[in-house]
């Protein structure tokens, strides 16, 4: 290591656990206000001494920040990345780059971009350290942490926790929550490049439902578009989507439609005319339009830092959603070009702000600054544009570039993975990182995007992929069906049961999804944080936990390392046979999670029956909750909720089971709860009404 180094400039304490460092000579016009962020914090000075201080400096002509950590502390997050869980010794570039299979640069470089590192001790005491700056910077895990940034010095805020899901609480606090999702986005998602023309996005929607596969939306890719000019459908293809998309509503199916920010530059188009008028596009160094070649050929791209582009992209989401779409999916939003060397925009390009962050102007800056920050502030401008044409729904966005704090204005995935078995075991890790790093929605194209998968990859894949937050198949062009029936009846019955055991959890998982909204707690989380203690854990990236309370152990995972003894295994939610293809579900002692019976859509589930599956601590002691809604709209924001609390206690007889309730949308009294002990799972414990424990 060489170059200069320093103690910081000033320092600020957040609370307790929270304090910023600046660098010397700090100009906050250069990374503030904090895209990634949800607002500036108030601060005051620094006055006690704090345990984990950065040191600024300067090497090979970048600005670096190095923070010392013990030998022996374990490092997560750095947000999407390949590789192990553990970070420790890993070195990435902080540079969004589109990246097939994850070739490019030895996939140290992916789609987005998380400044950010929790680092957790052995007595399980955990830190989190954020580089508060989206300028292209590269993140190196080593003996320090270290911060090397093209752009200029940027203060670092250091979290301090009790365990890492304390420091990740923390950290949502700065960062800001995740929106509640309609509940129709956790159910499961098909996809491929693309389903075209109309008449097959009707079959892949009939098939599903006569062949009883759960089913909650079909994604509709570029080849709907006129040519691949964004906010248009191709005549021939797609000449009635209002008439498309009422078909698959009438059957229970969502639609989402793919937008990319690059606008095809053809005189007569109107979407470009109409942004020509306007002056929104990114400029060059020379004030000329900044262009490249995407699908349309040469586009031009939004400037989504000035107001001006924002409300022109709102304007072009009015006729497009009035055909009855109802999600929206941002692609190729780096932003990619294919015919420039560095794969995107000059880094001179000129994005000239204005538009408003938490009450304060963007100011302008090169693409140098913005770059790492374009997808999440098109993903920002998207959400808006369809809460505004659709206020009466719950938006729901997916983007493949972010940044962190992006999560709180849409989902993601992990790109354009591979169809073969390292990368089905990749997006374990890839996906825990992802939720170690402040982003709870989000997993993996099942099967594999490139190549194509075969049955054993695909069935194994769909049997892992039904418990990641974000639940959807997809595959590249021309390749051949990926549909669950695809692969033969013993690969369709597979995913039949993988994705019925989903829609049977569905319960548990819009209560994490809520607990997300209110707490920031991710969904998925590594296993070491079941028994945080256990040293082998700390590598384990084969199996991970849903929730708290749940662990998700594929048949492939390490025998040698196994999660604590007094994990149980839950009873089949489905079909599933023990000791088949389908992970084990290990539920945590003292834990309490309610299922319900499946269906084929989250339209379709009732809660008539609540199975509540519990895992007595050696207390006889378990605990949990069900939150439960209008599944749509905004009525929960003013009370249209239930949350109920359950705790359960062994008696000799069998359980008690109390209930206590908040909201104002309760479930009927007459609802039937079954309780099931995991360690006795022959004959209930409890058959009640939910009147008679209330």
């Amino acid at each position: 290591m060489s170059g200069t180094a320093g103690a910081p400039g000033r320092s600020l304490s957040v609370s307790a656990t929270i304090a910023i460092f600046e660098p010397p000579q700090f100009d906050p016009s250069q990374t503030l206000p904090s895209l990634m962020l949800n607002g500036e914090p108030e601060t005051s000075p620094l006055e006690d001494p704090w345990p984990t201080t950065p040191s600024f400096g300067e090497a090979h002509g970048k600005r670096t920040v190095d923070i010392a950590i013990d030998r022996d502390t374990d490092l997560y997050g750095t947000g999407e990345v390949t590789g192990p869980l553990r970070r420790n010794g890993q070195t990435i570039e902080l540079w969004n780059t589109d990246n097939p299979s994850y070739r490019r640069v030895q996939g140290q470089r992916l789609y987005q971009s998380h400044p950010w590192v929790l680092g957790v001790r052995p007595d399980g005491s955990a830190f989190g350290i954020l580089h508060d700056s989206t300028w292209r910077q590269s993140l190196i895990c080593g003996r320090t942490i270290r911060f090397e940034t093209d752009g200029p010095a940027a203060r670092v805020i250091v979290i301090l926790g009790e365990d890492a899901m304390d420091v990740l609480r923390q950290l949502s606090n700065l960062t800001g929550k995740m929106e509640m999702p309609p509940l129709w986005a956790l159910g499961y998602n098909q996809c491929r490049w693309s389903y075209y023309p109309d008449a097959r996005v009707r079959e892949i929607a009939n098939e599903f439902r006569s062949r009883k596969i759960p089913l909650d939306v079909i994604w509709v890719d570029i080849h709907y578009m006129d040519d691949y000019r964004v906010f248009t459908f191709d005549p021939e293809r797609f000449p009635d989507p209002a008439a498309t998309n009422a078909y698959l509503h009438e059957r229970d199916v969502k639609a989402v439609w793919m937008i990319d920010p690059g606008v095809a530059k053809q005189d007569g188009y109107s979407v470009y005319n109409s942004g020509e008028a306007r002056d929104v596009w990114i400029k060059t160094a020379d004030g000329q339009p900044a262009q490249g070649e995407v699908w349309p050929g040469q586009t031009v791209f939004p400037d989504f830092t000035t107001k001006e582009a924002v409300h022109w992209w709102s304007e072009q989401y009015q006729d497009f959603l009035a055909v009855g779409i109802d999600g929206v999916w941002n692609d190729m939003n780096e932003p990619a070009i294919f015919d420039a060397e560095t794969w995107t925009l000059p880094e001179d390009a000129v994005h000239r702000g204005g538009a408003a962050h938490a009450g304060l102007p963007i100011p302008e800056g090169p693409h140098l600054r913005y770059h790492n920050a374009y997808g999440m502030l098109m993903a920002r401008a998207t959400r808006d544009a369809v809460l505004k044409a659709k206020p009466d729904k719950r938006p729901f966005v997916l983007t493949r570039a972010n940044v962190l704090g992006g999560h709180r204005y849409c989902a993601t995935w992990t790109g354009d993975n591979r169809s073969c078995w390292h990368h089905l075991k990749m997006s374990i890790p890839m996906s825990v990182n992802l939720s170690l790093s402040g982003q709870p929605f989000h997993g993996p194209d099942i099967g594999g995007f490139e190549g194509e998968a075969w049955p054993e990859l695909f069935a194994e894949w769909m049997a892992i992929g039904a418990f990641f937050p974000f639940c959807r198949g997809h595959t590249i062009e021309k390749s051949a069906d990926h549909e669950p029936w695809s692969f033969g009846p013993e690969t369709e019955e597979v995913c039949r049961v993988a994705l019925r055991r989903r829609y049977a959890l569905m319960p548990y998982l819009y209560t994490l999804f809520r607990r997300a909204s209110e707490t920031g707690a991710p969904v998925m989380l590594p296993a070491f944080l079941a028994d945080p203690a256990e040293e082998e854990l700390r590598f384990c990236d084969d199996r991970f936990l849903l929730g708290s309370d749940l662990a998700v152990e594929p048949g492939w995972a390490d025998k040698t390392i196994s999660l604590p003894e007094d994990w149980r295994l839950i009873p089949p939610l489905a079909e599933e046979v023990p000791g088949d293809i389908h992970p084990a579900l290990r539920l945590r002692p003292g834990g309490l999670i309610p299922a319900c019976a499946p269906a084929v859509s989250t339209e379709a589930l009732t809660l008539e029956t609540l199975t509540l599956h519990v895992n007595f601590d050696q207390d006889g002691h378990a605990t949990g909750s069900l939150y439960w809604d209008e599944r749509e709209g905004f009525g929960f924001e003013n009370g249209a909720y239930t949350d109920l609390s359950f705790v359960c206690q062994r008696t000799d007889a069998g359980a008690t089971l109390k209930v206590t309730a908040a909201g104002q949308r309760p479930l009927p009294a007459e609802t039937k709860i079954i309780v099931i002990d995991v360690a006795n799972a022959e004959q209930p414990v409890l058959a009640t009404r939910l009147g008679a424990v209330l």
